[in-house]
């Protein structure tokens, strides 16, 4: 989380336990990569409390500032595509998310690339977390990345994905608007919190329903 060691701590000992929960809860292989996302999310959270707290430890400040980094730059624009793409049946739907995996793939690929060859620094900018690099945020690659993320959820035909990705967009922009220096790590405890709407939908049995009539 991106106010405090012991808030982010908290956060990600909570998406964690539910993650973990969900995963159990799943009934096909299809599911895991969506199923895993709270999990990862969680882990996520707990990377920034080391952040938190490794300022002044520059080697391990370094490690976790590079571990968070590639969750929140590299991991999702590819994942969440490829979830969405992965429990979707309608063809032409998936026509258009294997495009928005491709646009995924292509912005995690540049943002490793980035990450492991340029330097990059983490820095306590009120009250959060401020992740800067000299080409970690060019326009192209952050409208791809939205492409790839809120707009692959948009596309599927499954209601709960689509309110995700609502939620995920207005998340955006109230990040991109209040938290500019910070939006990153703003941002990815907004999409972290509401990684439940998918905990939801699977504790509610509306997955296994939607199957159960195909």
């Amino acid at each position: 989380m991106c106010f405090s060691a012991t808030a982010s701590f908290v956060a990600g000992g909570a998406l964690s336990a539910v993650g973990v929960s969900l995963l159990v809860k799943t009934k096909t292989k299809r599911e895991l990569p969506l199923a895993s996302i709270p999990l990862l999310f969680g882990i996520q959270q707990l990377i920034e409390g080391i952040v938190w707290l490794s300022f002044g430890t520059p080697a391990l400040n370094a490690a976790a500032t590079y571990a968070y980094s590639l969750f929140s730059h590299v991991l999702w624009p590819i994942l969440v595509p490829f979830a969405v793409l992965a429990i979707e049946t309608d063809p032409a739907r998936k026509n258009i998310l294997r495009m928005t995996f491709l646009a995924g793939a292509s912005v995690g690929l540049y943002f490793l690339h980035s990450i492991l060859t340029d330097s990059l620094t983490a820095h306590i900018v009120h009250d959060s977390i401020a992740y800067r690099s000299p080409h970690l945020y060019p326009f192209t690659m952050i409208v791809l990345y939205l492409v790839a993320t809120c707009g692959s959820c948009l596309v599927s035909s499954h209601k709960f994905i689509n309110f995700f990705g609502v939620v995920l967009g207005v998340s955006f922009a109230i990040a991109a608007w209040f938290f500019i220096e910070t939006f990153f790590s703003v941002w990815c405890f907004f999409a972290s919190i509401l990684s439940v709407i998918i905990y939801w939908h699977f504790r509610s049995g509306a997955h296994s329903k939607r199957a159960a009539t195909r």
